[in-house]
C-alpha cells in the first residue's frame, strides 16, 4: 500500500486499493516531483554556491547578494509548495514569475559569455542554448496552473 503525503490526493477503497481522486495523470505526477526537486535543489545551490549566481547578475542591480538569497529561498519555497495541492497553482505561477524575473540574468550571461571565472570565461555559444529552455520551463510550470482532467 502506498501512502500519500497530502490530503485529498487519493482515497483508500474498502479492499485497501488506492484510488486517485486528483485526476492528475501518472506522467504529470512524476514530472511534478521532478520539477519540485529541481527547483528545491536549484534554490539550495543558490545558497550554498552563490558566487556563480552573483557573476551572472547584470551589473547595476542593487544588493546582488540579497537578490541571490531571495531567489534561492523563493525557489526552495515554490519547489516545496508544488507538492501541496492547495497551493500548487500559486507555486506554479510563482515559478513562472521567477523565471521571467531571472531571464535578464540569463541573457546577460549569454551576451557576456559569463562562466565560473566571470565575463568572457563561459561556454561561448552554448550559453545561448539555455535561453529557449526558459520558455520550456515556463510552459512546464504553466501546465500545473491548469485544472487536472477528471479520472
Amino acid at each position: 500500500m502506498v501512502a500519500r503525503w497530502w490530503p485529498n490526493d487519493t482515497q483508500f477503497a474498502p479492499e485497501g486499493e488506492i484510488v486517485q481522486t486528483s485526476g492528475m495523470s501518472r506522467t504529470k505526477q512524476i514530472l511534478l516531483w521532478v520539477m519540485a526537486a529541481f527547483y528545491t535543489f536549484a534554490g539550495y545551490n543558490h545558497l550554498m554556491n552563490p558566487d556563480f549566481y552573483l557573476l551572472i547578475m547584470p551589473p547595476g542591480l542593487p544588493n546582488p547578494e540579497w537578490l541571490n538569497l531571495l531567489s534561492g529561498l523563493a525557489e526552495i519555497t515554490l519547489g516545496v509548495y508544488l507538492l501541496a495541492p492547495r497551493v500548487r497553482v500559486f507555486a506554479a505561477w510563482g515559478i513562472i514569475a521567477l523565471l521571467i524575473a531571472v531571464f535578464p540574468a540569463n541573457v546577460y550571461a549569454a551576451l557576456e559569455n559569463v562562466g565560473a571565472g566571470g565575463p568572457g570565461t563561459g561556454p561561448g555559444a552554448v550559453a545561448y542554448l539555455r535561453l529557449p529552455f526558459q520558455a520550456l520551463f515556463i510552459a512546464w510550470a504553466w501546465w500545473y496552473t491548469l485544472p487536472d482532467a477528471e479520472a
